[in-house]
């Protein structure tokens, strides 16, 4: 049955409204009559028809949605298009990444004028195994050319075969986060007929002939099975997931493929040899509830980091032959998360975080000896730079160094000696005089009295006297920590008086596992409860106020925005809700929608009454009640396949019946794009310019 909408916008939406009384009005979705029972009650959703994308309906409602949209920030146009000026301007033109070494080439990418997307490139090393400027190019990948005519373009992986005469590669062309798999003949030129639809991971194994690569779902998005693909062959399936909550993944290096069946809260691994592609995925050590381990082997002894029995991980060794008899080489710290264990030509590599820092420690086996790479920066983030150098003769182990004002940084650690060497420094064109602006650390006490870290950037002589603009920022799901990473877009904030504030609040793991643990499941309240915390804190010490106060999250933090304003909506000025999780109970009673099942161990399972209960407790959409809510922007693309374009969509409709003042509610949504917005960086800064204008002048910042 066609629905149509309650109100129409019509013309009024192209002219500029002279006063109030002439704004235009907002679009209102029908209700219709839907149902069902769950755990003996009856449950209705007036907005269930918005999830048929296929019924022109939704279409023209959305449709609807961004053309007051467009009437609504009429105003803010010269400030989003002076705002995307100036981060065109900061962004350099042409670009070049740091070269990485791999059998024999250096691989990189350069992006040229004008351009949204790289050019993927190598050049043979020179014969001492240096980078070589004069070499010939090799464009591997022509990303422009790539993307024409498309209105989302997206690479994911991209691997050369051992000998580097083939390339696998996969391309997303509609925003859904689903890749194609293609192999490109590297010595003609020619993409090969090899291909293979929703590719999630893959490896090549060392005949150059021979890939493994893991496949999604079609309707759920798991990652359920694995592949053996031999080129100009069909492809050999090796192993089906069985299990709901486990999706696979490969990684490998020069003597094996690994393949990883992981959870949340558990893991498995086998182990393939390399050179034996038709051999049979061996398993490591099984799979045991709650054990979360990697693996890397060398010379015959397993390197394995394991939680077990060590909450923020510890790394023992074990025979190949003998993958239990355990000797351990890092014992556990209570209070240092280990997030990575690498191993070299004799060295180990640990990247750790401490009180919400990270920092790198380097064993070295001949000396027995360990080195510490950290810096002094009250608040930065440090994270190695993957596949960075496959040359096993150096010693050098590569990062990225930034913090809010420090440009991402790729630099060279000497393991023997911690020298440092700085390969690249990201250029801000034009300029910028960092001096005048400053980082801090700062702990807010929960109401439990938990101590949360946030960190603020702001410009130097900011008074604390509650006038300043602020931006508030966190996410706090899934373990993922609110780095205090570096954003060139955020000086334009910054140089406006803004202070930038991030809240690593549990459900992180920025004070290690515990820290998101206690920010899941039946504690999931943690994280609403620290981010206002957060807030108030911000407050009472005067750096800002709640009319000057904007927040923002996205995803699982778009979770936590509609949270917080259903629990404090006097708290906050305006909000900006990215790609939200906000039909909490929609969304995951519904086992067919991608990526549910594998949900219930970080939210809990709603099939049972007690999770059921918890999760209906703070679900954003289900707890919408008619009071006032802070001025509010939701933006959404229609191909989201995280969070699903009707999530947004029907939160903004319920929204718009029950609030009861008169605070702009808007919802953009992109028609061609999906959960990670517009591709191309262009494209992207232009969405960020309109969502920062938007934020902006909300809180009194016009120009």
């Amino acid at each position: 049955m066609s629905r149509q909408l309650v109100a129409s916008l019509l013309l009024p939406l192209l002219a500029v409204p002279a006063l109030a009384a002439d704004l235009p009005q907002p679009p209102l979705a029908a209700k219709t009559q839907w149902m069902e029972t769950r755990h003996g009650e009856q449950v209705s959703d007036d907005y269930h028809w918005l999830r048929e994308k296929d019924d022109p309906a939704v279409i023209d409602y959305l449709k609807a949605e961004n053309a007051y949209t467009a009437a609504m920030t009429e105003g803010i146009r010269p400030l989003a298009a002076s705002l995307f000026k100036e981060f065109k301007d900061r962004t350099q033109p042409v670009d070049l990444s740091v070269p990485a070494r791999l059998n024999g080439y250096y691989y990189y990418t350069r992006i040229e004028a004008g351009q949204q997307y790289p050019l993927n490139c190598r050049r043979k090393a020179a014969r001492d195994g240096s980078y070589d400027a004069a070499a010939a190019e090799e464009i591997l990948l022509d990303q422009p050319a790539m993307a024409e005519g498309l209105k989302f373009f997206h690479l994911g992986a991209m691997m050369a075969s051992p000998d580097g005469k083939l390339l696998a590669y996969t391309t997303d062309s509609t925003g859904f986060r689903q890749y194609a798999l293609h192999v490109k003949d590297l010595q003609t030129g020619k993409v090969l007929s090899t291909s293979m639809p929703r590719v999630t991971s893959l490896a090549w194994a060392a005949d150059n002939k021979t890939l493994f690569v893991t496949q999604e779902d079609a309707t759920t998005k798991r990652s359920d099975r694995v592949f053996r693909l031999s080129l100009g062959g069909q492809p050999q399936q090796v192993y089906q997931e069985p299990v709901e909550q486990f999706s696979l993944e490969l990684y490998h290096d020069k003597k094996n493929v690994y393949l990883i069946a992981l959870s949340t809260d558990t893991n498995e691994v086998w182990m393939l040899p390399s050179k034996h592609p038709q051999a049979t995925f061996k398993p490591v050590l099984g799979r045991e509830k709650g054990h979360r381990y990697t693996v890397q082997e060398r010379d015959g002894t397993l390197y394995i980091l394991s939680n077990k029995g060590a909450k923020n991980f510890r790394v023992v060794t074990a025979p190949l032959s003998h993958p239990t008899k355990w000797t351990e080489l890092v014992a556990h710290d209570k209070d240092t998360l280990i997030q990575n264990a690498s191993v070299f030509n004799g060295f180990l590599v640990l990247d750790e975080k401490s009180r919400a820092l990270n920092r790198t420690r380097i064993y070295d086996f001949a000396s027995k000896k360990w080195l510490t790479v950290k810096f002094d920066d009250d608040v930065y983030v440090s994270m190695p730079v993957p596949k960075a150098n496959e040359d096993e003769t150096l010693v050098k182990y590569r990062i990225s160094y930034q913090s809010p004002l420090t440009p991402s940084t790729i630099m060279d650690i000497d393991m023997k000696t911690g020298e440092r060497t700085v390969l690249k420094k990201q250029e801000v064109a034009g300029g910028f005089d960092f001096s005048q602006y400053e980082t801090k650390r700062l702990w807010a006490t929960a109401r439990d009295g938990v101590k949360v870290p946030l960190w603020v950037a702001y410009k130097k002589g900011v008074k604390l006297d509650g006038s300043a603009p602020l931006v508030l920022y966190s996410y706090g799901s899934y373990g993922i920590p609110m780095e205090a990473n570096f954003s060139l877009a955020r000086l334009s904030m910054l140089e406006r008086g803004v202070v930038y504030a991030a809240a690593q609040i549990r459900g992180g793991n920025d004070m290690g596992e515990a820290w998101h643990d206690d920010g899941m499941l039946m504690k999931k309240m943690n994280t609403f409860n620290d981010f206002i915390d957060s807030a108030e804190y911000l407050v009472q010490q005067k750096w800002t106020s709640p009319d000057r106060l904007a927040i923002q999250g996205g995803s699982a933090g778009g979770l936590l925005m509609g949270a917080v304003v259903n629990m404090r909506p006097d708290l906050f000025k305006a909000v900006h809700a990215a790609v939200p999780f906000v039909d909490v109970m929609n969304t995951m009673m519904d086992a067919s929608l991608p990526l549910t099942t594998g949900e219930y161990l970080e939210w809990g399972n709603p099939n049972e009454k007690a999770a059921y209960d918890y999760m209906l407790s703070y679900s954003p959409y289900d707890n919408i009640l008619m009071k006032d809510y802070p001025a509010m922007l939701v933006t959404t693309g229609l191909n989201d396949s995280q969070v699903m374009y009707w999530e947004p969509a029907k939160y903004v409709a319920k929204l718009r019946r029950n609030k009861t003042d008169s605070n702009p509610l808007l919802l953009k949504v992109n028609m061609g794009a999906g959960h990670g917005g517009a591709s191309g960086r262009y494209n992207a800064l232009e969405e960020k310019a309109f969502e920062m204008a938007w934020l902006l002048s909300q809180i009194g910042v016009s120009k």
